[in-house]
């Protein structure tokens, strides 16, 4: 056995050694949970972003009556759009 001034020193090096461990896994989980909320808002953010340019390009496509004016498309009718351009002139 080791003499009690041996043992008083080992103990109080264990025990410091679990209270840094406590402290330091403590902040460092602070530290990751402000990093975890940041990153979902962030996420939120970019989420809004994305629905935004989706609204707004919902907002400006063509509706589905709307007058076709690409001869490739089977839509397009030239009666149409002559009609239109004397409505216009």
């Amino acid at each position: 056995m080791g003499s009690p001034t041996v043992n008083v020193v080992r103990y109080t090096a264990l025990f410091t050694g679990v209270a840094y461990g406590w402290y330091h896994r403590r902040t460092l989980q602070a530290a990751h949970d402000v990093h975890k909320i940041e990153a979902a808002a962030h996420q939120r953010e970019h989420l809004i972003a994305q629905a935004k340019e989706a609204w707004i390009k919902k907002q400006q496509a063509p509706k589905a009556g709307s007058l076709v004016t690409d001869p490739d498309d089977p839509r397009f009718d030239l009666e149409k759009l002559i009609k239109q351009w004397e409505a216009t002139a």
